[in-house]
């Protein structure tokens, strides 16, 4: 089936979208059983996908594709979460009551077609779907080569989830072709795409956002920052900072820098080298490279998203030449201070413009799911419409509903 197709298949069907909360719930749990139900059909396509994308890509982006029983079962349990979370769909936003006696309601409503394009990460497959057919929307999923398999495998579980329970399996859709041409052809179609959403590198937001003619939230890369300022808890900054680059480099809210204020840095970069030997590439400024061995930063290195077992390190003198580096190095994605001093906490989360901003914490906990959301459409870096995780509320419009007695103007 042609993208053009799907795209006005998806269309009729959001025009007719007007699903009670029970009946959403209800296709949500069957969505998830079936899901675990094709584990096994799952995991075969995954494996070909994998097979296919060896040598072709990093290992960290391997680890990105790779399915198992678990990440399936996770899967299952992010489109559960969602079934729980409030149905925002119809919800009075506000209402008033005119002089002339109109009462006017602001309501949230669906967008209507939601087109998501998004690279080798099969569970977006699923998250994507989840949160857009609670929100009341119909999905266009266009998946990466590299994983075209495995979202057909988990697109055929979500579908035979909806069909089971009576309901339209055009809620749910997967664009067949993964060339370039059928990207281009989501960003164009003008009357058909509601809202686009890139959610990848850097490459294919900046071409979302340059070609496209219908509506696209920019989902910046992330080049997270950690900044551990002078007063700072030695051992709960090594913490932090271990799990925010290590935990899982290849992801967006993985932490890319590290900036360490000059009156801790003699102290703290030593143990820091200790903890990272032979796990993690350090790359320093001037200053750091004479405190411990590494490599010296190169030219981009405070520019790049690495989402591997690198990180650039460079020593600033206080938390405003640190929010200053952000403000020049910064997607706006995620920034953490570790501090022990409530005013440098106060300034660093009131001058950094980024989309989640934390105070001794990791900047790993940007997601959706951590965030209480169920899962994620993605990271929005941008400030209007949407900024941070995407959850249900996000995917919501509104609209004004009158209601008179008669009134002429």
């Amino acid at each position: 089936m042609t993208t053009f197709e799907i795209l006005n298949k998806a269309k009729a069907v959001s025009q007719n979208a007007a699903l009670t909360t029970e009946i959403k719930n209800n296709a949500l749990t069957a969505m998830a059983k079936a899901l675990i139900d094709a584990t096994d059909e799952i995991l075969a396509a995954n494996q070909i996908d994998m097979q296919n994308a060896k040598g072709k890509i990093s290992d960290t982006m391997l680890d990105r594709l790779m399915l198992n029983s678990d990440r399936i079962k996770a899967m299952a349990k992010g489109i559960e979460d969602v079934r729980d979370l409030p149905d925002n769909v119809g919800k009075v936003l506000s209402t008033h009551t005119l002089q002339n006696g109109l009462i006017v309601n602001k309501v949230a409503v669906p967008i209507g077609v939601v087109a998501i394009i998004y690279e080798s990460r099969p569970n977006v497959t699923s998250d994507a779907a989840a949160l857009a057919f609670k929100s009341g929307n119909v999905c266009v999923l266009r998946g990466g080569k590299e994983a075209f398999n495995s979202a057909k495998a988990i697109v055929t579980a979500l579908k035979q989830g909806l069909k089971s329970n009576g309901i339209s399996e055009d809620y749910v859709n997967l664009v067949e072709d993964t060339t370039r041409q059928s990207s281009f052809e989501l960003m164009t179609a003008v009357g058909l795409v509601d809202l686009l959403i890139p959610r990848g590198g850097k490459g294919l937001i900046q071409a979302c956002v340059e070609n496209a003619k219908v509506p696209c939230i920019e989902t910046g890369t992330g080049i997270c920052h950690i900044f551990v300022e002078k007063t700072a808890d030695i051992d709960m900054a090594l913490k932090i900072v271990d799990n925010a680059k290590t935990s899982r480099p290849s992801v967006c809210n993985a932490a890319e820098v590290l900036l360490v204020d000059k009156d801790i840095a003699n102290e703290f970069l030593p143990m820091l080298y200790e903890i990272f030997k032979g796990r993690v590439e350090l790359r320093g400024c001037e200053e750091t490279c004479d405190i411990i061995d590494i490599k010296p930063a190169g030219e981009d290195d405070f520019d790049t998203e690495f989402l591997d077992f690198i990180m650039a390190v460079k020593i600033v003198d206080g938390v405003s030449a640190a929010v200053n580096h952000i403000a020049a190095h910064s997607t706006h994605h995620s920034e953490s201070i570790i501090t022990n001093d409530n005013a440098a906490a106060d300034y660093f989360t009131l001058c950094v413009d980024s989309a989640a901003v934390y105070v001794n914490a990791s900047t790993r906990f940007t997601d959706g799911g951590e965030f209480g959301l169920g899962c994620e459409m993605g990271i929005s870096t941008q400030k209007l419409h949407a900024r941070g995780p995407m959850g249900l509320r996000e995917l919501n419009t509104y609209k004004y509903i009158i209601k008179g007695n008669g009134q002429v103007r």
